[in-house]
């Protein structure tokens, strides 16, 4: 099942995968399946085989969406194709939907938890005006990502998040924004959320409003997120109208943007606002970033069952250079989910702003490289409003934005030549926290990183 790591104020919100039946003329019911063959000449013998419908190109030239009736079982199905020579991989290519489940959570109090949640005052960040509490809150000065941007290193290059869409229209995060595309709905450009909420909804929290100057409430828009609004856009908000995962992409975007302030960001939307997704779309957004120069991807989601199609999209992203970073997620166990718990993938545990480890985040060598802060994070929201974030969803953030500034910390001609490898090398001269290696390498600490980067000589 997907999951959006971010953890709930009372409870987690899983996604559990159904099989992916579609309903065609005359009620026939089909099962879709993700179909690695080794060219498109093989994938419609195969097709041909087994009677199976093309649907679309994954990537191509060797990863397609195809459908096949349900009478046959996916179990069958994988038996007959297991020795043809046609057929490389063949998995189902699950509908993602959201439920409840009940999970011991840490004592989140409410707002203001310190002033710096709601303190409005206003700063220069890189030529936009920000809250003081945002740029200058708790997780910064844990991570001396403070000490990254005093010393001009504010990252270049592309950060490609894989999530909910992005608010193009964010006075903080439009200028830095690059053309991503929506596989929710294939289509290029600035995708957000926007399309998944009533109009009137989207008008309100858009809105030109003076809300510095009012007083804000802090409010409880979904499991995770408490919204910082303004009397009057809190009173006009019907909160229950809101998708479960609104924003959670833009709430990423902003915590990668306040780490590297001019990293470019790509927002890729393969989830709804709703939460759901299909793997497909996925795999296809770690494919287009790799092939349109991302150099780090963000992946706050998780697959608790290891899927064949996303390894060798991650492998593929991994090939050419990109650092992939993803979520340990919220469940509060030493349990592996993908894509952090591949062995290329820097997998981010959450920690609290002393470096403690959060009792939601999950744990243990086999998924965490690195941990960072993920409770109470100011970030931004839809429009021109901020909200405080629980999760490893937003751990994962800090250091994507951290992998770009690494990237951008050497000279211009040695930073191709950096890969997973040395990025996590660098990251490794990090903070102790965590014990017998439950957190990785340790706790996120950037001047130790960057002065290892400083003192490496890499091969030209």
């Amino acid at each position: 099942m997907w999951r959006l790591t971010s953890v709930v104020v009372s409870a987690v919100l899983t996604f559990v995968l159904l099989p992916s039946v579609l309903l065609a003329g005359g009620g026939t019911a089909y099962n879709v399946y993700i179909l690695q063959s080794p060219g498109p000449a093989q994938a419609q013998a195969a097709c041909q085989t087994y009677g199976m419908t093309m649907l679309s190109t994954v990537h191509a030239p060797d990863t397609y969406l195809v459908q096949a009736s349900a009478s046959v079982p996916p179990e069958v199905l994988k038996q007959w194709v297991e020795h043809d020579t046609n057929v490389k991989h063949l998995e189902l290519d699950p509908q993602v939907q959201p439920t409840q489940n009940s999970l011991i959570t840490p004592y989140i109090p409410s707002l203001p938890v310190t002033d710096y949640i709601t303190d409005g005052k206003l700063v220069k960040l890189y030529g936009s005006l920000a809250w003081i509490g945002y740029v200058q809150q708790p997780a910064v000065y844990s991570t001396n990502a403070a000490d990254s941007v005093n010393h001009n290193i504010t990252g270049s290059g592309i950060v490609a998040i894989i999530d909910t869409g992005v608010d193009p229209d964010n006075p903080l995060l439009a200028p830095v924004l690059v053309p991503g595309y929506d596989f929710t709905q294939n289509v290029s450009g600035y995708p957000s959320d926007d399309g998944d909420v009533d109009q009137s909804t989207a008008h309100i929290l858009h809105q030109s409003t003076a809300h510095i100057l009012h007083g804000n409430h802090g409010v409880k828009l979904n499991s995770h997120t408490v919204g910082i609004l303004d009397d009057d856009t809190a009173a006009a908000l019907q909160v229950s109208s809101l998708p479960s995962e609104f924003g959670h992409g833009t709430m990423v975007a902003g915590l990668i943007h306040l780490v590297a302030p001019t990293a470019r960001i790509m927002s890729l939307k393969a989830f709804n606002a709703d939460g759901t997704a299909d793997t497909a779309n996925i795999i296809r957004a770690i494919y287009y970033a790799a092939d349109h120069g991302a150099r780090v991807i963000n992946m706050s989601f998780g697959l608790p069952q290891i899927s064949d199609s996303l390894m060798q999209a991650v492998n593929y992203a991994v090939q050419k250079g990109v650092i992939c970073v993803a979520s340990a997620g919220n469940d509060g166990q030493d349990e592996l989910v993908y894509p952090a718990a591949f062995g290329n993938v820097i997998g981010v545990a959450s920690v609290d702003q002393q470096n403690q480890p959060s009792t939601f985040s999950n744990f243990g060598a086999d998924i965490v490289k690195i941990a960072a802060p993920g409770e109470a994070l100011i970030t931004t929201y839809p429009g021109n409003h901020y909200a405080a974030v629980w999760g490893t969803s937003f751990s994962s953030a800090i250091v994507s934005g951290a992998a770009i500034d690494m990237l951008s910390n050497v000279d211009s001609h040695l930073s191709p030549l950096m890969g997973y490898a040395d990025v996590l090398r660098a990251m490794s001269k990090a903070v102790p926290c965590g014990t017998a290696g439950s957190l990785g390498v340790g706790c996120l600490d950037f001047d130790q990183a960057e002065n290892f980067l400083r003192g490496t000589n890499f091969p030209h």
